[in-house]
């Protein structure tokens, strides 16, 4: 695989320090104190090739989140390169209004029938995850109305979740810090608390603590009234919200209680989706039968911008045979230039065999590396699913007893990471990975070693500060 050269002006024509004057002046970066931005500067990331990036300083760097949970294919794919060129040239763009389609658009929706579970036989395309999640809340409530039960409104999600940030998508997500700006959630959107065990349930086995859990789900269902309440939506495992993994007995006995209540269930795959939990899909991991599906990121391997929503036959009889039209939509639902690159993707997905790797060899070994991590002094605890890790950093193995928020020790974690040369995301003191589903045993050991040293240059700086 080559690195394929930036577009625009080269990088080398610019210095690292005038790119990030540059930045500072115009760019608004997304999650991020501008100001305190500013004054360190960013990290300017000039090329890609596999599971590693380069910045501008040379600094070669093991990308262990994918980009943002999606290059699951690597950096460098000469085939996406391809169909996204191959298309360009033929139609660069065109929309899927007026009663029009495209060959790619519609080849796309063929082949996502064909990977997903069965019930899934339409897609409405989006331009990411969070505009799926706008969709899903439309969709759901279309659907009720169109059954004539215009009162069934209410969406139920959980605390800590991650659901994009559009004003519906961050409404649904569970995140104190997006709700108290911008006046959220917007009616109509519930919250029961989330599946973690190790803060919420040490007391039980997993095992009980995952029914209490889905326990949470129907009594809210009750609380709003059955009536009221039109669907569940969560993450098969909670990405952004730390990799949170819930019991295996959580999500069947959350299915038992849609199917009481005959609630719509939505999995939200778009971190999830595409062989990140060793399945297709995060769903199929978890035993659950969902009657929509937001997906995003993995689809095209986050090469160009796509989403959209797996809709069930249950949903998608009423849409068609009751429905007349559906008053949404966006300008880039069903872009030809990113359903050639997604058609591109999941055909390489299939032919390297990436989901079996994940979920028979690479899968099984990070768990095992994982499971040694437990030893550290630093870590109160350490799992996966697929590839996705997360790793908890406590004060006190014994007791469990977490560091005072305002030590950020997840913070100093990550400024360890990224200056030995490792992408590891801190969210609070959990530190979590998802590298691409192309890594090798070789490369996981490599992630490990890296891991480990920054794990050790941490505990260090705590016991210097007397914080443990």
């Amino acid at each position: 695989m080559n690195a394929v050269p930036t577009p625009g002006t080269a990088p080398g024509a610019r210095s690292t320090r005038e790119w990030q004057a540059a930045d500072s002046r115009h760019f608004l970066h997304p999650f991020t104190d501008f100001a305190a931005l500013a004054q360190k500067g960013s990290r300017i990331v000039e090329r890609g090739e596999g599971i590693y990036l380069w910045d501008t300083e040379g600094q070669r760097v093991l990308d262990a989140m994918s980009g943002l949970w999606c290059v699951n294919v690597g950096y460098g794919r000469r085939e996406l390169i391809e169909a996204a060129t191959s298309q360009l040239e033929r139609l660069a763009f065109y929309n899927a209004f007026f009663q029009t389609a495209t060959p790619p658009a519609i080849e796309l929706a063929e082949l996502l029938a064909e990977v997903t579970p069965p019930q899934f036989q339409h897609v409405f395309f989006s331009g990411s995850g969070s505009e799926g999640n706008d969709t899903v809340v439309r969709m759901v409530r279309r659907y009720w109305d169109l059954l004539g039960q215009p009162e069934r409104k209410v969406l139920i999600s959980r605390n800590n979740a991650y659901h994009g940030s559009t004003m519906a998508g961050a409404s649904l997500g569970g995140m104190a810090g997006m709700h108290a700006q911008g006046g959220l959630p917007i009616p109509d959107i519930a919250h029961i608390e989330q599946p973690y065990w190790y803060e919420l349930g040490r007391s039980m086995s997993r095992a009980e603590f995952g029914t209490l859990a889905a326990s949470w789900l129907e009594a809210k269902i009750l609380e709003l009234g059955p009536e009221r309440v039109a669907a569940f939506v969560g993450e098969p495992v909670q990405g952004a919200g730390g990799v949170i993994i819930p019991p295996e007995t959580y999500w069947p006995a959350v299915q038992a209680i849609c199917d009481k209540y005959g609630i719509l269930l939505v999995s939200d795959e778009v971190i999830c989706g595409f062989g990140r939990t060793g399945r297709w899909f995060g769903c199929e991991t978890m035993g659950t039968r969902p009657d929509l599906m937001t997906f995003a990121k993995g689809v095209t391997s986050g090469y160009v911008p796509l989403g959209g929503v797996m809709v069930g036959e249950r949903v998608a009889r009423v849409l068609i045979d009751k429905g007349g039209e559906f008053n949404h939509g966006y300008t880039y639902s069903g872009h030809p230039v990113a359903c050639a690159v997604a058609l591109a993707n999941i055909r390489l997905i299939r032919r390297e065999g990436l989901v079996d790797r994940v979920r028979e060899d690479t899968g099984p070994y990070l768990a095992e590396q994982y499971a040694a991590l437990k030893d550290h002094p630093l870590v109160g605890d350490a799992e996966t699913c697929g590839l996705m890790g997360a790793i908890l950093l406590v004060q006190d193995k014994e007791r469990g007893t977490p560091f005072a928020a305002e030590l950020e020790v997840g913070m100093v974690c990550r400024g360890h990471c990224f200056a030995n040369g490792l992408i590891m995301r801190a969210v609070g003191d959990r530190m979590i990975v998802a590298p691409p589903l192309v890594i090798t045993r070789a490369q996981i050991d490599e992630m490990m070693a890296l891991i480990r040293r920054c794990l050790d240059l941490t505990w260090k700086d705590v016991k210097t500060q007397g914080w443990a």
